[in-house]
């Protein structure tokens, strides 16, 4: 048995089929992944992301040691209250130890980062904040839902408060603003608009129903993963991980080289692998004909002794056909050849990413 999230019992309760997933018990589904996709494409769904670490950066160090850490750089966000930032925390060989989310608290900081690297990022924030004046809190008292679709946020405005929804008519697109204990932003990991609100965790299971009764359906970590692989974003432990450079896997513009005097860990490294240009490179793939695309399959490409690697694949419940990103040699062209089951397939190479807002992009 793993963590439970505040809402576990009622996930129970709503016929959730609940898995492991990076050591919490979280639902997979409610029934029907590929329905609860298209809820989310087409109306709204709901999603359990209490097992996301929030951990608050404060302290008059904050901002310089988040500049340190993070290839991104805070001061971006910094005129604009709850503004967002997307960012990797690489190690000093280059690679990704994880990918977060920053806001801007005005005067301190609140971070986002994966469950599955947990105690990895907690270790790793906690050792290099000692040159620092920072305190770093974990905020486990918080539980996360992410309410996602284009009727997400007309939904979600029924059933909080006004002072809520006062807020939530004021945000910016990737911004998250305070209201009492709650914190509301207007982020999501799905490719469509919608919400991410943490809020305590006695008041989680009130507001996970209210959800249900307006018309908001639960959905679980199945369908969240085919929403986001739609949208191109990234998975930690398949996109990138400790070994692989965010020039890589499709987070250059993540990285903030001005000023060039701002070091951050992993600077150099990843300086040089760009002067040099990168080995390989995140492309889309696309297979319009039978057969799907997954994980680990090989990728070759024409010219190239290089072989690349499928990342992340699946079927496209948007689409209708087989999607796929994949770490191929930054060689490659238009077309590429995916081992499937000792069968080399020709596939298409496209940006990666294939739907955005419910519309195709391929």
């Amino acid at each position: 048995m793993g963590f439970k999230t505040a809402l576990y019992a009622t996930h129970q309760a709503m016929g959730g089929k609940l898995v492991d997933f990076g050591g919490w018990d979280m639902p997979l589904h409610y029934g029907s992944q590929i329905e609860e996709h298209n809820y989310v494409r087409n109306a709204s769904g709901m999603f359990d992301v209490s097992h996301m670490t929030v951990v608050d950066v404060k302290g008059e160090d904050a901002k310089a040691y988040l500049q340190y850490l993070l290839a991104n750089d805070v001061t971006k966000i910094e005129a604009i209250p709850g503004k967002a930032l997307y960012s990797g925390m690489l190690n000093p060989e280059g690679g990704v130890i994880d990918d977060l989310i920053v806001y801007n608290m005005s005067g301190w900081f609140r971070t986002v980062v994966n469950c599955g690297t947990r105690e990895k990022d907690l270790a790793w924030m906690t050792k290099i904040a000692a040159d620092f004046k920072v305190e770093l809190t974990e905020r486990d008292d918080l539980a996360m839902v992410a309410i996602q679709g284009p009727k997400a946020i007309e939904l979600t405005k029924t059933v909080v408060s006004a002072a809520r929804a006062a807020v939530i008519d004021s945000l910016k697109i990737f911004q998250g603003l305070p209201e009492g204990e709650w914190f509301i932003a207007r982020t999501g990991y799905t490719g469509e608009d919608g919400l991410e609100i943490m809020l305590p965790n006695a008041e989680v299971e009130a507001f996970w129903k209210a959800l249900n009764t307006a018309g908001v359906p639960a959905c679980g970590l199945a369908a969240r993963d085919t929403l986001r692989l739609e949208a191109g974003m990234n998975l930690y432990g398949h996109e990138m991980d400790d070994s692989v450079s965010p020039l890589a896997a499709n987070m250059g513009w993540t990285i903030a080289w001005a000023p060039a005097e701002r070091n951050f860990i992993g600077r150099s490294v990843i300086e040089a692998e760009k002067n040099a240009g990168p080995a390989f490179k995140l492309v889309g793939l696309v297979l319009r004909e039978r057969g799907v695309m997954r994980a680990e399959q090989v990728v070759s490409v024409d010219g190239s002794e290089q072989k690349g690697v499928i990342t992340s694949g699946t079927f496209s419940p948007t689409l209708g056909y087989s999607i796929a990103l994949a770490r191929a040699p930054a060689s490659v062209g238009s077309q590429c050849h995916v081992d499937m089951r000792g069968k080399q397939v020709l596939v298409d190479v496209v940006a990666p990413n294939f739907v955005r807002n419910g519309k195709p992009l391929v």
